[in-house]
């Protein structure tokens, strides 16, 4: 049976189209993503509550991917210690063919199917941690290699997948299927495939950042203040917090460096 990421476009000759066609239609099937992410929304809960009982006792998350999917999910881990001021090694995103595969595609890294686990190995994987596989298909050698060596290591699992009943999800403790269904470009899962990958994603860093006490109201009090746009967020969320003036709030972050800490501080010798 095809797999519904492989199936036909619901559109014929896409060359013949104009732009505005192209763009139009385009737009038209971006807009069915949410909606098939919304469906599965006990599934990512059910991942996220684990994950989030094993980073409390000290673990990590890792995500496994190949190709857009290994790329998603290291933009994904990349972004959590800016925003959220956590440690690089919280949660790591590991691409089949390694960092160079990032820019390049790499031939056949994702058909190695031992690979992943030599990757977890180099970072001392341990039954505290969580490994989430990621791949459109759910297929990747690369992956189900990953979650099998895990599982028999006692590693929870997860897996991030664009279609049913996939050998992926097989392996994987905790499966997240978003049903996308077929590509504009038949078979270009870095279109819908990808934006739900990403959406998901969002979902499980932010919701488990947020648990992990990260966020305080709705404000990201742990975000590195890296340029002058941040340091700039970093005063207002001061004042908005304290009701001090846009001085003393510069003040506060030159000195600590850290949103929550200058409002801690401030509550404390204020109160």
């Amino acid at each position: 049976m095809i797999n519904t990421t492989e199936k036909d476009s619901n559109y014929q000759d896409l060359d013949k189209m104009t732009v505005n066609e192209i763009l139009s239609n385009i737009n038209k099937e971006d807009q069915t993503v949410p909606l098939a992410v919304e469906k599965v929304i006990p599934q990512i809960e059910a991942l996220v509550d684990v994950v989030v009982e094993r980073m409390q006792s000290g673990g990590r998350l890792f995500y496994i991917g190949a190709g857009t999917s290994g790329r998603l999910g290291i933009l994904d881990a990349s972004e959590c210690p800016p925003t959220y001021g956590v440690p690089f090694d919280w949660v790591i995103g590991l691409i089949a063919g390694g960092d160079s595969a990032i820019r390049k595609a790499v031939e056949f890294a994702e058909d190695d199917i031992q690979q992943a686990w030599l990757d977890l190995e180099e970072y001392a994987i341990n039954d505290r941690d969580f490994v989430l596989g990621i791949a459109a298909s759910g297929t990747t050698p690369y992956v189900i290699g990953g979650l099998e060596k895990a599982n028999e290591n006692g590693i929870a699992t997860g897996c991030l997948v664009c279609n049913s009943n996939s050998p992926v999800a097989k392996k994987a403790k905790y499966p997240i299927e978003v049903i996308v269904g077929p590509e504009f470009v038949t078979g270009s899962t870095r279109m819908k495939a990808g934006t739900g990958q990403k959406l998901v994603l969002n979902m499980i860093s932010t919701a488990v950042m947020i648990k992990l006490g990260r966020v305080k109201g709705n404000k990201m009090v742990d975000m590195q203040l890296s340029n002058h746009k941040l340091v700039g967020r970093g005063v207002r969320m001061v004042m908005t917090e304290t009701g001090v003036d846009e001085e003393t709030a510069s003040a506060l972050i030159e000195k600590f460096g850290n949103v929550r800490k200058a409002i801690e501080n401030y509550n404390q010798n204020n109160h």
